[in-house]
């Protein structure tokens, strides 16, 4: 019928109504560039929110995390870790001030409105312990501030056992002086400084000869029967006063004493340094020596009587022993002084005529005799009475 139009042919029926189950297109058809769906075809799952997500990752961070507002501090977030740390106050808007006491606003407003962040430390409660946090607050944009608090135990632990060991080293070391010291004194007390510090620097002393020098030497009459017949404790306790107060007067004269065997007792002036007044200042010693016995005895119950005895010549002074030092001194010089010490009387201080002919112009001295001393033969020998005034 002219004007009807023609009828659709199958194709094109089937394309209007589309493909049918036979007519799916060959492998060569769904290869073709003209069959492929555009990627707007394609079905899309639902993606996830970024700061849904990151929301997320704060909630389950160790750290202590909140994000507040900058101009209220305001809390519009904060993770389970800051919420345990820090609980609610139960305001209806919770504010950074309120649930971190040590939290000065005025200082962080100064530094974030500078650009710099602000950091602080506080002590939260973590059910029975307290726990040490480090706070930094960062700006996150013009209207809220990032606040991220860090247990520092561990590092707190780390400081404190530093801080023990450091402690413990100058305590360690303090000791250390304090015996350095102690054992100084001690080794002071057996030989002259010169030569301790020879011994101290070299770890050893060479003996040295002094050809000018004046000995003292001391004992007490009668000393055995006294610690036989009386109390032992009680006259070693009266010598240890004497021989105290003897290196009193020895020191305040510039002489050294050498040492003491039993009741004697032993000093010299002109070692290790030599001195012109080495017989002035023994003879100074003895004289004051006897006058402390003599005042001694006179409000004391039991006397000592003393032989002193006096000699100047040649000695030779030098360290002795490995493990027990003993300085000590030899030679003629002091022999002799021992000499004078046994032929003296008690309380007297016999002197030979070389030590008084040194002393002559200071000190009073009377002729006493001449003597005939064991390995010396006959010596002129002297009593010195006091000084000249």
């Amino acid at each position: 019928m002219s004007g009807s139009p023609p009828p659709a042919t199958a194709r094109e029926h089937h394309s209007a109504s589309g493909p049918s189950p036979g007519d799916q297109a060959s492998p060569g058809d769904q290869a073709s560039p003209g069959n492929q769906r555009s990627p707007a075809d394609q079905p899309s799952a639902p993606a996830a929110s970024e700061s849904e997500t990151l929301r997320d990752v704060l909630k389950v961070l160790a750290a202590a995390i909140a994000v507040v507002d900058a101009t209220t501090w305001a809390i519009t977030f904060e993770n389970a870790r800051f919420f345990q740390l820090f609980p609610p106050s139960g305001a209806d808007v919770e504010l950074l001030p309120l649930r971190v006491p040590s939290f000065d606003a005025d200082r962080a407003r100064s530094r974030l409105d500078n650009g710099r962040p602000y950091s602080f430390e506080a002590t939260a409660s973590a059910g029975p312990r307290e726990v040490p946090l480090r706070i930094a607050l960062k700006p996150l944009s013009d209207d809220r501030v990032l606040v991220e608090g860090v247990d520092v135990s561990k590092e707190k632990e780390i400081q404190y056992m530093l801080d023990s060991y450091s402690k413990m080293a100058e305590r360690n070391a303090r000791d250390l002086e304090r015996e350095k010291e102690r054992v100084e004194r001690l080794l002071l007390n057996v030989m002259p400084r010169t030569v301790f510090e020879e011994m101290r620097d070299y770890g050893t002393a060479t003996p040295q000869r002094f050809e000018q020098a004046t000995i003292l030497m001391l004992d007490f009459v009668g000393f055995t029967d006294m610690a036989v017949s009386h109390d032992a404790s009680a006259t070693i306790a009266e010598l240890n006063d004497i021989f105290s107060a003897f290196d009193r007067i020895v020191e305040t004269f510039g002489a050294e004493r050498i040492r003491t065997i039993g009741d004697a007792y032993m000093a010299v002036s002109g070692l290790p340094d030599p001195t012109p007044d080495h017989a002035a200042n023994v003879a100074k010693v003895a004289l004051r020596m006897r006058r402390y016995l003599e005042r001694r005895n006179a409000s004391h119950q039991q006397e000592w009587l003393a032989r002193i005895g006096m000699n100047t010549g040649t000695v030779i002074g030098s360290l002795v022993g490995v493990q027990k030092y003993v300085y000590d001194l030899f030679g003629p010089g002091v022999n002799l002084a021992a000499r004078m010490e046994a032929v003296s009387e008690p309380m007297r201080i016999t002197l030979t005529a070389d030590t008084a002919a040194l002393i002559a112009d200071d000190f009073i001295t009377i002729p006493r005799g001449e003597f005939d001393i064991k390995g010396f033969g006959t010596q002129e020998l002297y009593f010195l009475e006091g000084e000249v005034h």
